[in-house]
């Protein structure tokens, strides 16, 4: 599985913002940024994240592949860079 930092909410973001990413997907994807070792549950929340930025895995011949991924993962890259400003200061 490609390595995605994936966004989450934060407390910086103004009041009524709809956030995309939850705080443990920004807590877990800045681990993962910072070369923490792989866990299922790290892996399960940025295959969330990817999800949510439109790639579908469950898609057996997929003629976007690999292009859908990759949109998803600069998707999911934009998100983290708004959203997770908290876990990035750690």
């Amino acid at each position: 599985m490609v390595s995605v930092i994936t966004g989450c909410a934060s407390s910086d973001l103004p009041t009524g913002t709809q956030t995309h990413l939850s705080a443990a997907q920004c807590r877990d994807l800045t681990d993962i940024r910072n070369g923490a070792p792989v866990t299922r549950e790290r892996d399960m929340g940025e295959l969330a994240a990817l999800e949510r930025a439109g790639y579908h895995p469950e898609w057996s011949l997929d003629p976007y592949y690999p292009a859908d991924l990759q949109a998803a993962q600069r998707q999911v890259n934009i998100w983290y860079q708004t959203e997770c400003a908290a876990a990035q200061r750690g």
